[in-house]
C-alpha cells in the first residue's frame, strides 16, 4: 500500500452516510470513506447478529474487531475466530476467505 495525496484530517464516523449490503443471511452497514490518488478505502463496518458473508472475497484488508466476535473462514477450510483487539491482514489475490458472526460484529477495515 503507497499512499500519496492524503493531507492531514479527521472523520466523524457518526456523520458519514451509511449503505446497507445484505448477506447470505444478516446485514452489513459499510460507513466509507476513500482517500488519496492510491484510492485508499477506510470502513467502519457493522455486522447483524446472523451475518453471513454471501461470497468469498479476494480482496486485501487490514481488519480491526472493534466489538463483538467475528468468524472468518479460508477457501482451504481454515476458520479463525477474531474477538475485540485482535485484528487479520491479507494481501489482494491471496487466500479467499468471508465472514460470519453469530452475536454481531464492529469493525475497522482499510483496503
Amino acid at each position: 500500500m503507497h499512499m500519496t495525496s492524503i493531507p492531514f484530517g479527521t472523520t466523524d464516523w457518526a456523520a458519514v452516510e451509511t449503505t446497507v449490503h445484505a448477506g447470505e443471511t444478516g446485514q452489513a452497514l459499510w460507513r466509507t470513506q476513500v482517500f488519496g490518488d492510491s484510492q485508499i478505502r477506510v470502513r467502519l463496518v457493522e455486522y447483524s447478529a446472523g451475518y453471513v458473508s454471501d461470497h468469498w472475497c479476494h480482496k486485501g484488508h487490514v481488519l480491526f474487531v472493534l466489538d463483538g466476535e467475528l468468524h472468518t473462514e479460508l477457501q482451504d477450510g481454515r476458520t479463525f475466530t477474531l474477538t475485540p483487539g485482535m485484528s487479520y491482514q491479507v494481501a489482494d489475490g491471496a487466500e479467499a476467505h468471508r465472514s460470519r458472526t453469530r452475536t454481531g460484529a464492529r469493525l475497522f477495515i482499510v483496503d
